[in-house]
């Protein structure tokens, strides 16, 4: 490459070589779920406020669903698992009751604050 350079009034012509630095490069960048499955989760379907529903306390995959409509159930029994980050945690019952629907299936992706399952109005 020529260039012109002027020191003190004198114009000089100069060759210079210029050697292309390599510049790093950012590698591959993912977009998307990881997940070898590609689970998207779904949007919460109730509020977690919900008096009649058990809510998910945290976002995973269903792995295990042990109860079904109609069935009685006691505070503390084991209703579902979820599994999040390889770890699997039990979703119990808070009180005694009847379930009225159960919101979730096996392989499902729940976020937390989603309606697991619904419990019957209770008489009286």
């Amino acid at each position: 490459m020529k260039l012109k350079v002027t020191v003190n009034g004198t114009v000089y012509d100069v060759d210079v070589e210029v050697e292309e630095e390599k510049r790093p490069s950012l590698g591959a960048i993912l977009v998307g779920s990881s997940s070898a499955y590609g689970v998207t989760p779904s949007a919460a379907k109730a509020p977690a406020t919900s008096s009649n529903a058990l809510t998910a306390n945290l976002a995973g995959t269903v792995v295990k669903v042990l109860v079904q409509e109609g069935q009685a159930v006691t505070a503390g029994e084991t209703l579902l698992v979820l599994e999040a980050m390889k770890m699997e945690t039990e979703v119990t019952a808070p009180k005694d009751g009847t379930v009225a629907h159960v919101a979730v299936s096996v392989g499902d992706a729940v976020q937390s604050g989603q309606v697991l399952v619904e419990w019957a109005e209770e008489e009286g």
